[in-house]
């Protein structure tokens, strides 16, 4: 399994352009074939940081999401929209279990 978390600072005057892209990219990344889990939310200290939560079965799913038409489509908006650098940071997993609370 390939797990990346991704962080994105979003322009203040922009936000509600990048939550609508990021609404559409979510609905339509979480249909993707090899696609475990791909979530978004905006960081509780912060509400112009968006958070990127993403589970792939393998390098092909992950791959296949970087070639898909909504991700290209949100790749391409994002310069527009971001107030700094994002941060991605990708983990290879081997195995993963729930843990009761």
């Amino acid at each position: 399994m390939i797990v990346i978390h991704a962080s994105f600072p979003i322009d203040p005057d922009r936000r509600d352009d990048a939550l609508e892209l990021i609404e559409e990219l979510v609905t339509e990344s979480q249909r993707e074939d090899g696609m475990i889990d791909y979530r978004a939310t905006t960081d509780v200290s912060d509400p112009n940081v968006v958070r990127f939560f993403e589970r792939y079965e393998d390098e092909a799913a992950l791959g296949a999401h970087t070639q898909s038409d909504h991700f290209q489509e949100f790749s391409s908006a994002l310069p527009e929209l971001l107030a700094g650098e994002p941060t991605v940071t990708r983990f290879d997993v081997e195995s993963a279990e729930e843990l009761e609370l």
